[in-house]
């Protein structure tokens, strides 16, 4: 699953290919960052016709390497580093660190595919090294800030220029910084993995702008967490929704980050949305720990205000603010005199300071079992007026003594960006309590300590990485469904569903109006009656459905209706046959899938019907779901809250038989999401109360179908 990447972090002899005797190149300012750091290992530049360069004697060739060589710096263009690296492997050094980018379709092609089979660890392109800031090792093609202190955060970033940010930002000593760049082989998930057994590294946060390999990286992740180590990412873009989906109602119901929000937070793996988060959180991690999610966060400050300001903020990231119990309060209100004792805490509401016990009413909301965490706000600024300075240094001691003492994580909150003042931190630091920048940050910071930590994250991974379809029945399918384009016929939709074991209405194809006559008993009045095409996405937007169908008289109407409104709507469109369905009645759910690269599948679920889309009541889950995926994802929707009895409008509704519904459209969607990129079952109708279920309509557009092409096959003009 991972390769090692102690060679490229942990060298002690390191070459170095493509620096130069005359000017100054990446290799030369490689080579001059470890002489300057003092590394304490062997430098090897290698270089056909310089004796020496930056003061050490070269060797001529790749082929003169000692074999015990740990990393290569390769900093050439582009064109020679296919050539480089297969002489590096038959020499047989351990790794090399690519810098270069540019490469074409092709170059980069040739490298993935010899990297894939290949013992030389590679990393790069396209990036700027790595740093080991505890053993000194500066594999970096620029001059890191000298103010960077060793220390137990570790980063790993795609981007160099990210790297930079948060280097040139971060406020504690960092272990390792490792720049992947593009990830022709190594992956960050292979630094991550590394990292939960690193005895330096106690925290680590990744900038990344794609998950190479999800099911590498979810691992990785579960190896951090068995380790007790946090793990913070930044994901930069969204993921892609594949075309055909947006011709699906599932489509309009997913969002282009649901498919990484919900893959971060099956692996449970805390998610932040900017450089100054990232730094917070690390900043925060870099002395606290999480704690389980069980509760909310205790705010506290000297200005009400301030602590109100805080409230919006923090619903704002996703953080729940805890409501005391009325012993708590009473006890908060005690404390300080003259406030309500309710959360937010307003320490400055009592002028007196006789009167207030901050500390003691601190106290008295961390012990709250519905508090996770306090958030403590104090302006720390280092712009801070020195009288103003010496005043809040009054009562510093006692919030960090308070701090100290407890067992449950305190944060103290700078409300602002600015550095903060040395006479605060030190007082802080000597407590053990992190102190972060900026409100938002701040309480970003806060919501991924009480990331979640219960239950068994990493249950995608492990249902993806076991999920091996290969049935000869899958196999028919497959050749089958190859064989379309657009929407799958009804006949072959229905056939799939049933192949799952998914319940669907008594149905019949009829290819024309006397099939339908002759064969309207295998269904049975009343009746539902639909177009049967593929070349019609959402079919009683024309007028291709009629419902409440009595007799054969008014069978013979509905069809007749059924290709005066196809001709006048879609005149392009090749009607296949009608769908004779039992009417049934029920509440009525969305259920659907679209692909979503590189994870597979996601599985949407909501309030369905005709207002799919205004209702805009979803739930999204990774395929291949779990029945307790499944069982989270319904809970979540106002349908789900409506089957459950809300208010007595429905009676209380098992809901065993649609969790199993979504459990097994979602196998579907893990077997023939690369083939169908969209789908909708739109309605499935549960049966209050006994919670029976049955498909009444059906969707399964074909990957690579885009809402132009089935425009332009249908000629739809709504009127």
């Amino acid at each position: 699953m991972f390769r090692d990447v102690s060679p490229l972090i942990k060298p002690r002899k390191v070459a170095v290919i493509g620096a130069s005797a005359r000017k100054v190149s990446q290799g030369n300012v490689v080579i001059a960052n470890l002489k300057d750091w003092n590394w304490q290992g062997e430098i090897l530049p290698v270089h056909p016709t310089a004796p020496e360069i930056e003061g050490i004697a070269t060797l001529a060739a790749i082929s003169d390497l000692p074999r015990d060589t740990d990393t290569v710096i390769v900093a050439i263009p582009a064109a020679g580093v296919l050539a480089a690296l297969q002489e590096l492997e038959a020499r047989g050094i351990a790794s090399a660190n690519v810098f270069a980018n540019g490469f074409s379709v092709t170059e980069e092609q040739a490298i993935r595919d010899f990297g894939a089979t290949s013992r030389l660890h590679i990393h790069g392109p396209n990036c700027m090294g790595l740093i080991d800031f505890r053993d000194r090792a500066p594999l970096y093609p620029s001059r890191p800030s000298p103010r960077i202190t060793a220390g137990r955060v570790s980063l790993i970033a795609q981007s160099g220029s990210a790297a930079i940010s948060v280097m040139n930002t971060i406020t504690v000593g960092l272990s390792k910084v490792v720049t992947v760049g593009s990830e022709f082989q190594l992956s960050a998930a292979d630094y991550v993995a590394w990292c939960a057994d690193d005895p330096e590294t106690d925290v680590v946060g990744v900038v990344m702008e794609s998950v190479k390999d999800p099911v590498a990286f979810a691992r990785a992740a579960q190896k951090m967490r068995d380790a007790g180590k946090p793990l913070v990412v930044l994901k930069v873009g969204a993921s892609e929704i594949g075309s055909a989906a947006t011709r699906a109602h599932t489509g309009a119901l997913i969002s282009p980050r649901d498919a990484y929000d919900r893959y971060f937070a099956d692996c449970g793996i805390s998610l932040v949305h900017d450089y100054d988060e990232l730094v917070a959180a690390l900043e925060c991690f870099n002395l606290a720990r999480p704690v389980l999610n069980r509760g909310g966060v205790a705010i506290a400050g000297i200005s009400g205000g301030q602590t109100a300001l805080a409230c919006d903020v923090a619903e704002g990231v996703g953080l729940t603010i805890a409501k005391f119990t009325p012993a708590t309060q009473e006890l908060v209100g005690k404390y300080l005199p003259g406030t309500s004792g309710a959360n937010p805490i307003d320490i400055g509401a009592v002028v007196s300071r006789e009167e207030r016990k901050s500390e003691e009413a601190l106290r008295a909301a961390i012990d709250d079992d519905n508090v996770n965490v306090l958030a403590l706000l104090q302006d720390c600024q280092d712009s801070l007026n020195p009288a103003t300075l010496d005043n809040y240094m009054l009562h510093i001691p006692g919030y960090a003594a308070v701090g100290a003492s407890v067992t449950k994580p305190v944060v103290v909150i700078s409300p602002t960006s600015g550095e903060i003042a040395p006479r605060i931190r030190a007082e802080f630091d000597r407590a053990g309590i992190p102190i972060v920048r900026g409100l938002r940050a701040g309480l970003a910071a806060v919501r991924c300590l009480s990331n979640s930590l219960e239950g068994a994250p990493g249950g995608w991974a492990r249902a993806r990485g076991d999920h091996a379809p290969g049935s000869p029945e899958l196999a028919a399918f497959r050749k089958e469904i190859a064989g379309y384009s657009g929407a799958l016929p009804a006949e072959l939709a229905f056939r799939l569903l049933k192949a799952y074991g998914i319940p669907t209405v008594p149905a019949y194809v009829a290819s024309d109006e006397y099939d339908a006559l002759k064969n309207a008993d295998l269904v049975g009045f009343p009746m539902v009656v639909k177009v049967a095409s593929g070349d019609i996405a959402h079919r009683s937007d024309i007028g291709g459905v009629m419902l409440d169908v009595q007799d054969e008289a008014a069978l013979k109407l509905a069809i007749a209706s059924i290709r005066r409104n196809i001709a006048a709507h879609a005149p392009k469109a090749t009607i296949d046959g009608f769908e004779l369905q039992a009417q049934v009645s029920g509440e009525e759910a969305v259920a659907g899938f679209a692909a979503a690269a590189p994870f597979g599948a996601m599985v949407v679920t909501g309030t369905g019907g005709v207002r799919v889309e205004i209702e805009a009541d979803r739930a999204v889950g990774l395929a291949p779901l779990s029945p307790p995926d499944a069982e989270r994802m319904i809970a979540s929707t106002r349908l789900g809250k409506m089957l459950a009895g809300y208010r007595n409008l429905l009676p209380k509704t098992d809901l065993d038989g649609y969790a199993d519904l979504l459990v097994r459209l979602s196998r579907l969607a893990a077997d023939l999401g690369d083939l169908i990129g969209g789908c909708d079952l739109n309605p499935v109708l549960v049966t209050p109360g006994s919670g029976s279920v049955c498909v009444v309509d059906a969707l399964f557009i074909l990957s690579g179908t885009t809402a132009a092409d089935m425009i332009e096959r249908t000629e739809l003009v709504l009127s």
